[in-house]
């Protein structure tokens, strides 16, 4: 039978109707439907089993995530990575003990990688109580941390990509310490996700110790070789902020969330969720200032939530800034979100 996403497939489409009816308790019918048929479909076209499993463990390990991180949707999260060889004796290790420490007490949760070094320094000040551990199995078995044992807000991922996935989908904030391969391949992760606009602007910020010369090294290399042969725009360092002390790290995070609180699009246009409404003369002045940001003809309007927003509703009484985004610079749009905070 040639099965489609459209309601072509007739007894088809009446069967999986009723299975859904009968599992009960399916709250968006239509896009578990859609499921249903890509599996069917799946395994119609391909045989061979590596494939169909990769797709089985894939959609598992995502529905367990978010299983496990929904109940805490309305809490700020950070996500930190760093060196797991790093040992309690380094300084930078004292550094993330204090920042999941901070981040707490400033009502954040924390997400590490659930391994030793940084992220159990993170675990460690952050307490289990506010810490997920996104882990991952190795041939050389990385085993979870002793603060993460047992936690039920730890999970264990087969593939890479899904707890990329994870770590990303759920921040709020993303920090970085000096670290090896892992680190640098999430660093860039997080910075191709923020320039591209496929991931909605967060604070990005690499810390170090003072004095340190990790992240100094790498922002030269950017510049000198990235940015010099114009691989790089210089907005694209706007999407990146380096530290070097924890209030800085954590003051960058908050301050990031002052008046803006989250954004969407709607029928093409960005809308933009503040905590306080802004003066009429702070939108013309921000709409003269960021011009360069808007789409041909375009402008920036104050108003209220619009009705394709009703889902949400912990934003439901937030002021808006409607933004025509030309959608190319996100560095831009970085910046913007920083002068509305600075309002």
């Amino acid at each position: 039978m040639d099965l489609h996403f459209t309601r072509t497939n007739g007894s088809m489409d009446e069967a999986i109707d009723r299975l859904i009816e009968q599992a009960e308790g399916i709250r968006r019918p239509e896009y578990v439907r859609e499921m249903i048929l890509a599996a069917l479909k799946a395994g119609q076209e391909d045989d061979e089993r590596s494939d169909l499993k990769l797709m089985n463990t894939t959609l598992k390990e995502m529905r367990f995530t978010a299983k496990i991180f929904g109940p805490y949707r309305n809490v700020r999260k950070v996500t930190v990575f760093g060196s797991a060889r790093m040992s309690p004796q380094e300084p930078v290790y004292g550094m993330a003990r204090e920042f999941g420490s901070k981040l707490a007490r400033a009502g954040y949760m924390v997400i590490t990688g659930g391994g030793p070094g940084i992220m159990q320094a993170v675990n460690e000040g952050a307490g289990p109580e506010h810490s997920f551990g996104v882990n991952i199995r190795l041939p050389f078995e990385q085993k979870a941390n002793p603060v993460l044992e047992g936690n039920p807000r730890l999970i264990t991922y087969k593939y890479f990509f899904n707890r990329k996935v994870a770590f990303l989908k759920e921040a709020d904030a993303v920090a970085l310490f000096p670290g090896g391969f892992g680190t640098f391949d999430e660093a860039m992760e997080t910075l191709t996700l923020l320039q591209t606009g496929k991931r909605n602007p967060m604070p990005l910020v690499l810390v170090d110790e003072p004095g340190c010369s990790y992240w100094n090294a790498f922002n030269r290399f950017l510049e000198e070789e990235l940015l010099a042969r114009g691989y790089l725009g210089r907005s694209d360092f706007s999407l990146f902020e380096r530290v070097d002390s924890v209030d800085a790290a954590v003051g960058r995070i908050t301050g990031f969330y002052r008046r803006y609180h989250s954004m969407r699009y709607v029928n093409g246009k960005l809308v933009l969720r503040l905590t306080g409404a802004l003066a009429p003369g702070r939108v013309e002045e921000l709409q003269r200032l960021f011009s360069d940001v808007l789409a041909p003809r375009g402008a920036m309007v104050q108003t209220e939530a619009f009705p394709a927003e009703a889902d949400e509703t912990a934003a439901a009484g937030l002021p808006r800034l409607v933004v025509d985004f030309n959608r190319m610079d996100f560095g831009r749009l970085r910046k913007l979100i920083d002068a509305i905070n600075a309002s």
